[in-house]
């Protein structure tokens, strides 16, 4: 029997439900060739990047390890990619001890993902990029609560006290709420004065959430102001330094701790591996997801440019689209195979889940021109299984 290798390199959520895609559909088409499926990924571990705010407030746990999502049927390569050679159709990657290892594929799929945007150093502040930046940050503002506890001067222990979250996207929001929320809690707990804890959102624009109509930014806004969370519209948070944070209006606000999240950049790996890359550095590909002049080379999820074949719409950056990539691959990889016309990229209809602090959330969606929203306890539950869903938890 023939053996097809298969290697999908990257695990967050494009790669996971990549390999799950891949799997399901050779499974069902019971091919007389059997597959090698590989994962590699820096980490052993699939990481719930979309829940980087909850390792900011408290203890929760947001990464799986790979071995327990796929127990069995997929080998994994904790490596970096480090060239691809797709004229041989083989790869090169350093593993963990820093040696050059090839390996030839039939199939590559790419899901390298992004990286968090950062601010230049001189801004100050700390920005919520990865696990150990959450931790940091959790750490920061609850050092910033103790000195409170003793400080006497009632403007200094103000400033301890006062968190801005600068950038207002839905990664924002859902931090400010968390914040507000595991914050004031904490200052209770220690003896201070809930009530005195304060939450800047920074945002940009001149209105929440852009994505979708105003009444849902507005919504949101006043979801954020209930919990405590003061959204400054048109304003840049430019720098953080020595407590003091300096906004593009000119205002500048007393702070303890900036935090910064600003969106997402494509993996800067990409760039090193010789890919077809657009000026914004993302990969280019067809509506099928095959990479530009590369044979049996696929890429999908945060690094590539996906366009609806119909409308030019891009696809967006969450994990729902990757998700919905995903499964599409599967088919559209067997279809290759078996030289049948294979599925063309759909954009993901309007629908939007924003997590609003425990037990709370917001979902809007857009259906035969109406605008649905839900709120409360349905979107908190909504959201999550979104997020459940996206990382293979049933």
């Amino acid at each position: 029997m023939n053996v097809l290798t298969c290697v999908v390199v990257g695990g967050g959520y494009a790669g996971i439900n990549a390999v799950k895609a891949i799997q399901k559909n050779f499974h069902e088409e019971s091919s007389k060739k059997r597959l090698r499926l590989i994962l590699i990924d820096k980490n052993p571990y699939h990481l719930r990047k979309v829940l980087l705010f909850k390792p900011a407030v408290g203890d929760e746990e947001i990464t799986i390890l790979f071995k327990k999502l796929f127990p069995e049927g997929v080998e994994i390569v904790q490596a970096t990619v480090t060239k691809i050679e797709s004229g041989k159709k083989r790869m090169i990657y350093q593993d963990t001890a820093g040696n050059e290892c090839p390996l030839n594929y039939d199939i590559l799929v790419l899901t390298a993902g992004s990286i968090v945007r950062k601010p230049d150093p001189a801004q100050g502040g700390m920005a919520l990029t990865d696990l150990e930046a959450a931790k940091e940050i959790r750490e920061a503002w609850r050092v910033n609560f103790k000195k409170a506890m003793k400080e006497t001067n009632v403007a200094e222990r103000q400033r301890l006290m006062t968190i801005a979250v600068a950038g207002a996207g839905i990664s924002g929001i859902e931090t400010s709420a968390e914040l507000a929320h595991h914050v004031r809690a904490d200052a209770k707990a220690m003896g201070l004065d809930p009530s005195e804890v304060k939450i800047y959102l920074l945002n940009a624009h001149n209105r929440l959430f852009q994505e979708g109509p105003t009444k849902v930014g507005l919504k949101l806004e006043h979801s954020l102001a209930e919990k405590g969370v003061t959204t400054i519209h048109g304003s840049k948070a430019l720098k953080e330094k020595e407590g003091i944070l300096t906004l593009s209006s000119g205002k500048t606000i007393p702070v303890g701790l900036c935090v910064w999240t600003l969106g997402l950049l494509p993996n800067p790996i990409l760039e090193e591996l010789g890919l077809p890359l657009t000026q914004e550095g993302y990969v280019v590909v067809d509506s099928s997801y095959r990479v530009k002049g590369l044979q049996g080379v696929y890429c999908i999820g945060d690094c590539a440019q996906i366009l609806d074949p119909t409308s030019g719409r891009k696809d967006g950056k969450t994990c729902k689209e990757a998700t919905a990539q995903a499964s599409r691959l599967g088919k559209i990889i067997l279809a290759d195979m078996e030289g049948k016309l294979a599925p063309s990229h759909k954009s993901y209809m309007d629908f939007f889940c924003i997590g609003l602090g425990p037990g709370q959330g917001l979902v809007w969606t857009r259906h035969w021109g109406l605008d649905i929203i839900l709120t409360g306890k349905l979107g908190w539950r909504i959201r999550k299984l979104t997020w459940d869903v996206a990382s293979l938890i049933k």
